[in-house]
């Protein structure tokens, strides 16, 4: 692959969860990465901070749950405002096309404690990007956490069965999960 090509990161994070795949978390280096991409070091790092980022998307995933938020109808209570940024993932984010690497992806992430403590960093950043998002909708501080938190769980929910499953689209996974969720907590 010539190194002008488009979608650097995307390569990027495709070598690095073939190779973390392959040879394990542990033994894949930056230099492995780059090369198995078709690209440099240097571009690696311009890309992403340190190998663990390559499989983390950066804040795009955060960015466009509090856009969406913000965006949801004036009347939608705070969990329904959670339900519209979920919905706007599909597709964005959570396409067919992306659902046999992220089952892949989970699976490595599972297998390495690095990795799922970075998960759970980024896990914990989505929640705080919705429950901003929520504060600044007009909702109280503990209404947005826990909306955000519930939310949050429910994501996690959908995504393991979306990438794991021909589970339709994630907005259907992530709204079933939402109304279990939700469910749990009433009964």
């Amino acid at each position: 692959m010539a190194r002008w090509e488009p979608n650097a990161p995307e390569r990027l994070s495709k070598a690095a969860l073939e190779l973390f795949a392959e040879r394990g978390y542990e033994n894949t280096t930056v230099i492995d990465i780059a090369a198995r991409a078709g690209l440099t070091k240097s571009t690696f790092f311009r890309h992403f901070q340190d190998k663990r980022e390559v499989l983390f998307g950066g804040s795009t995933v955060a960015g466009l749950l509090a856009e969406a938020v913000a965006g949801a109808p004036e009347t939608s209570a705070p969990l329904e405002a959670v339900a519209c940024a979920m919905d706007a993932l599909d597709g964005k984010v959570f396409t067919a096309e992306r659902r046999e690497f992220s089952a892949l992806r989970r699976a490595v992430i599972s297998a390495h404690p690095e990795l799922r403590e970075r998960e759970a960093l980024k896990g914990l950043a989505l929640t705080a990007a919705m429950t901003d998002a929520l504060r600044q909708r007009g909702v109280a501080e503990l209404g947005a956490r826990v909306a955000a938190e519930l939310g949050a769980l429910a994501m996690k929910i959908a995504y393991e069965r979306w990438s794991c499953a021909d589970a339709g689209d994630f907005g259907e996974a992530a709204r079933r999960a939402l109304d279990e969720v939700r469910a749990a907590v009433t009964a």
